[in-house]
């Protein structure tokens, strides 16, 4: 059985997959910071979506860097973890 790593190394060989990747990089990094940020208070998906006035699987699709949420939506969960959100064109 190979481990994600290799499965991942080996298709990003590929330049069409990677440019595809290299393009998800935003939806990622918003994901990481949300996951670390919520583990980091010690919360639970459903938790912090009570706080945030939403569903567990609204954070969940969130974490996983596959939803284009709304700013609203981000600036709601950045709140409620007492955080503040900021966007950047760099």
């Amino acid at each position: 059985m190979k481990s994600y790593r290799s499965v991942k190394k080996q298709l990003l060989k590929n330049k069409s997959v990677r440019a595809a990747y290299a393009a998800l990089d935003a939806e990622f990094a918003v994901a990481r910071m949300v996951i670390e940020q919520r583990e980091r208070k010690g919360l639970t998906q459903a938790a912090l979506a009570r706080k945030v006035g939403t569903k567990q699987s609204a954070i969940a699709r969130l974490e996983s860097g596959s939803y284009n949420p709304t700013i609203l939506f981000v600036s709601k969960v950045a709140k409620a973890l007492d955080r503040r959100f900021s966007v950047s064109l760099s």
